[in-house]
This record gives C-alpha cells, structure tokens and sequence, in this order.
C-alpha cells in the first residue's frame, strides 16, 4: 500500500494549513535530495516533536521519548558503536529473538532488512526525534577502538568457542553443521560485521584477513596505505573465514584451492559490493576483500580531479571519432574509475558503447559490458573480436595485456572505433616504447594513438591538522628543486588528529599528465626517437608532467614533498 504523504500528514494533523503545505513543497523543490521534514523544520512550520508524530503516523510506527531512558546492557551490545552511528539507532530492548530499536530515519525502508541480515534477529522500530538519537549514541556508545578491542576481549575469554575453532580448523574432514553452527555465532558475525562496516565507513579499497603461525591479522587499505585492526585471537582464524565463505556462497569444504567469490551488501541503504579472494596458504587462508563502494566512487569526469586544461584537452580527445586512447599508472592509481568516468559522460543514446573487462567493477545503465573469463577461453583478445561484430562506436579494452590484444585494438581504431584501454607504464612518454617491445609495428602506433593520461593518486593532507614545515635538504635534492624556485614557497604537512586516525591524510587526490600526438611527435615516433627527446618535446609543447603538477600540489598546501616523491619518478 502507498505511503501517504508526509506534507499531506502535516495538514491532517492540523501542524500546517494548505497554503503553508503548498509553500513548503515549493521551498524543497528547491532544495533538491533535502526531506520535506526537515525543511518543514527549518523553516518553523513545525517542530521536532510535531516532526516526529508524523512520521510515526506516515510509517505506522510508535514513537518514543528517550530522555531518562537507560536502555538494558544486553540490548546495548547487540549492536557496535559503528553500526549505531551508521543506521542512526539506538537499541532500547531484547526481548527473544526480537531487537527493539529507536531511529529517527524511517524513511531509510532497507534499514530493517539490512539490520535483521547483520544481527540475525528480528527488528522492530520505534520513531524519535534526531537529536535524541545523536545524544543516546554519544551516552551510551564507546569509540569505535575501544568498541572492538572489548568484542576481541570477550573472544579471547570465550573458551567454548576456542574449543570449537580449534576442533574445527583441523586439516581432516569437518562436520558442516557444526562448522555452520560456528559460523553463525553472535560472537564471529558480530566481528565480522565490526570490521566490514569500520572499512566502508572509513572508506577502504580493500581489507585482508592473514593468518600467520601465531597470529590472525586484519588490515584494512584506506588512501592507499594498509593500517593494522587490533588483531583477534589467532583461533578465531578459521571461524572468520569461513564465515566470509559462506557470505560469498564458497565452497567451505575446499580449502587446498585458490577460489573467488563475491558478497552483495546493503550498508545504510546503498549498495556495497564486495570481491572476495581466498587463498590457501602454510597456516590457513588468506581473504582479500576488494570494497567497490558505488557512493564513494563518483563516475563523473568533472570530480576526478584534472585541471581545467588537461579536463578540456581530454574532452575533446574522447568524443573523436576513432583512434585509441591510452590511461597508464600503476596499479590503484585510478585508472579505471578516469575510464569510467569518460564513458559515462559519452553515454548518450545515439552511441553504443561496449565495455570487456576483467572484472566489471561497477555496473552503468546503457553500456554493454562483458566479464573476463580466462576459464572458458574469454579473453580479452577473443571479447574484442567478437564486440567489433556488435557495431560499437566507442569500445573499453581492460587492459593491453599482448600484442594480440594489441594488433585488434588497433585493428578496431583504423575501421572507425574508438578505443579506450590501460597500460602500465610509469609515465606517457615511455607507454610508446612499452607498445614497441610488445611487438607493434611502429606506423601503426602513430597511426591510431591519439592521447596517453598517466596518473597516480596521492594522499592529501588532513585540513584539520594542516601545518606548515621546513624542507629538508633531501627533500630538496629528490624533487630537484633550485633555491628560486622554493623562495618565498611553503610546505605542509599533517600533524596528525583523530580526524584523519593519526596518519596526517585524509583522502586522495590524482595528478594526471597528458601527451597529445600531433603530426610532429608522430614523426619523432617514427624515427625511433628515445623516450627522453619524446618527453622534453611534449613538454615544449606544454604537457605538464607528473612531477611538476605534484609540485604545484605541495606549494599550495594539498599535499606533501614525501608522496610526491614517492609517487612520481624522476625525469633525469
């Protein structure tokens, strides 16, 4: 049955009358992605309680004052101190197998389902106002180290669970019901979900589980660097792997052969997708959890982080009708979100765009896009045959693994597509030898290449504890930098907070460098020119390269002299 509307809930109640309701819906239009509550609210129409008592009239739910309350200790630690502040609620009861809880976002509709499949209980939702539930998580919830340093406490103190792991993670036959008995005990689910939702919350890339002889590590990768959880007993290894199995429908019985999975989550009402890795190894498995995290990620070119001009000269190389297009970079240095993010501005109707990748990272409405399967002989080389028969206009390569993969993007290029693909080179300049020494024909190059974009990622400095520093004479000599050029410049550096958990960073931000062939590079080219007379003359011509751009980035405070020297290579 259709919700009421809440405006509407206003005028019944008799909070608003229609003139007020009709100038209210005007006010949000407005405000787009703002709720008709909380615009009703600031702009004095109604008050928080009044708010509250139409919401739980819209939701059919109760609502409930929770000045004085003190909910009972077990209702309080069915839920982490993540997870309270991630959903907004604050547990007031335990009754069975049923969890009371108060929210103030009942419009959040996959909250109970999410909850009930994280907790495994049964969920009922009471309404209360918003500042009600901010005080109740600051009251009754600790920090998020202390919150699981206690859950590890209580595993390491709970005997009958190590009797159980250590019965179980024997190299001999198991008994799958005990193992899944295990696996769903409050204690290991409410682990696991601890460290999943700290990842998303803090927005890793990645977090591994590494069992060793006498320890069970958990790291989660955050900006690009991996940072140590408080580490759970090394018994409770296998528990928390098979339990991440079973998430990802793994086979739990094998546990000699490398297997790859995935974990399809809801986490505050978006979607989380996570891969799963499991690899054997002489002390247990090691799970690797790629977090491909739709909200985090934006596939939109104007937030990937180019200048102005590289954005406009990039533009317009990608709406050309045919040649290749070349994203280079180590790995996670961001070039399949630049990709995406292209793709998705030339997502229009009157092109057909055809993605082969390995594997599809996010899913975009209106472009084909085929997975990867070595298995079954779905290689990159054997997709692009067949997309070609497909009639694309615009075509996305992975990755130029070979020559074949190569010679039929090239191929594709010179029949009027445009192709757009990765290679791993360290900078623009030298993707043009790497296309050499896989074997293809130097005319054919100049022939098809349009644009390479080398990039990397570096980790900004927090703006919380930003500070100014004095360069070091090392630090001098490895960015090569003359006394001219740092006169009257500054440096930065982060001090450290818990903003940014001591690290001094928070976020990313990318350096992009673009050569653009033209007729004169082309002939350079064709000569067998060296990489280093291709890259001063490209520069002559005004590409910026890394090195410089990440200069720039350390003059004007975004980040430090050691990640731009850690990131970018020499050019000598």
């Amino acid at each position: 049955m259709a919700l009421r509307r809440l405006g509407q809930i206003f005028v019944d109640l008799g909070f608003i009358n229609d003139d007020q309701l009709e100038m209210l819906v005007e006010e949000q239009t407005q405000n787009q992605g703002t709720m008709i509550g909380r615009v009703a609210t600031d702009m004095g129409l109604i008050s928080e309680d009044e708010l509250i008592q139409a919401l739980g009239e819209q939701f059919s739910l109760q609502t409930v004052d929770l000045e004085g309350v003190t909910p009972p200790k077990e209702a309080l630690e069915t839920l982490s101190d993540a997870m309270a502040q991630l959903y907004r609620v604050i547990p007031l009861q335990l009754n069975g197998g049923t969890l009371t809880l108060a929210t103030c976002d009942p419009q959040n509709l996959s909250m109970q389902d999410e909850l009930r499949r994280f907790l495994g209980r049964e969920i009922r939702l009471l309404v209360c106002s918003e500042g009600q539930i901010l005080k109740g998580i600051d009251k009754f919830f600790n920090a998020e180290s202390e919150s699981i340093e206690k859950i590890i406490n209580d595993l390491e103190n709970d005997d009958e669970l190590k009797r159980a792991t250590e019965a179980l993670s024997s190299d001999g036959p198991i008994n799958l019901s005990d193992v899944n008995e295990l696996v769903e005990s409050a204690p290991v689910r409410k682990l696991l979900n601890m460290v999943l939702l700290l990842a998303i919350k803090d927005h890793a890339s990645d977090i591994h589980f590494e069992p060793f002889e006498d320890e069970f590590r958990i790291r989660i990768k955050a900006d690009g660097v991996l940072f140590e959880m408080v580490p759970p007993p090394r018994h409770l290894a296998f528990a928390i792997t098979t339990r991440i199995k079973v998430m990802a429908n793994l086979n739990i019985s094998e546990r000699r052969m490398p297997q790859d999975g995935r974990i399809e989550l809801m986490v505050g009402g978006h979607p989380v997708d996570l891969r799963v890795s499991v690899l054997p190894t002489m002390f247990g498995e090691s799970v690797v959890c790629r977090v491909l995290d739709r909200s985090v990620v934006s596939l939109d070119l104007n937030n990937v982080g180019m200048g102005p001009e590289i954005m406009s000269s990039f533009r317009e190389v990608i709406e050309r009708p045919n040649g290749i297009i070349l994203v280079t970079g180590p790995t996670g240095s961001g070039k399949t979100t630049t990709l995406y993010s292209a793709l998705s501005e030339l997502n229009r109707i009157e092109e057909k765009l055809i993605t082969t990748e390995d594997p599809v990272e996010y899913d975009i409405d209106g472009i084909v896009q085929i997975p990867i399967n070595h298995d079954i002989g779905v290689t990159f080389a054997s997709a692009l045959r067949a997309i070609l028969r497909q009639d694309p206009d615009k075509i996305l390569v992975g990755e130029i693994r070979d020559l074949e993969t190569a010679e039929i993007a090239v191929q594709a290029s010179l029949t009027g597509h445009t192709v757009f693909s990765t290679l791993h080179t360290n900078d623009a300049p030298s993707t043009i030898t790497r296309l050499k020494d896989m074997g293809v024909p130097t005319f054919l190059i100049t022939a098809t290449v349009e644009a390479i974009l080398a990039q990397r990622l570096v980790r900004r400095i927090c703006p919380e504890c930003r500070e100014e520093m004095e360069p070091t004479e090392e630090m001098i000599v490895e960015l090569e930098l003359t006394e001219e050029r740092i006169k009257d410049k500054s440096f930065y550096r982060g001090a450290g907070c818990a903003s940014c958990n001591n690290t001094g960073y928070k976020g990313r931000v990318g350096l992009f460098e673009l050569m653009l062939l033209d007729d004169e590079l082309r002939d350079m080219i064709n000569e067998n020119c060296n990489t280093d007379d291709l890259r001063d003359k490209a520069r002559s011509k005004g590409m910026k390269i890394l090195r410089d751009i990440g200069i720039d980035f350390i003059f004007d405070g975004t980040t430090t002299a050691e990640e731009i020297i850690r990131e970018t290579v020499l050019d000598a």
